[in-house]
């Protein structure tokens, strides 16, 4: 049990570290994680009293 927990842990970690160094060499690549950016607007009415 303890073999198969430290395995889980081993691989998480490789995971985490490799998903970090994708964010920053991902952009040499071309790739571009900024969110599209798009206006809204929403028309709203005041009830005034």
């Amino acid at each position: 049990m303890g073999r198969i927990i430290k395995w889980l842990f081993i691989l998480a970690l490789v995971g985490f570290v490799a998903l970090a160094g994708y964010t920053f060499i991902g952009p040499f690549f071309g790739v571009d994680f900024a969110p599209i950016q798009t206006k809204t607007t929403v028309s709203i009415e005041l009830n005034e009293k």
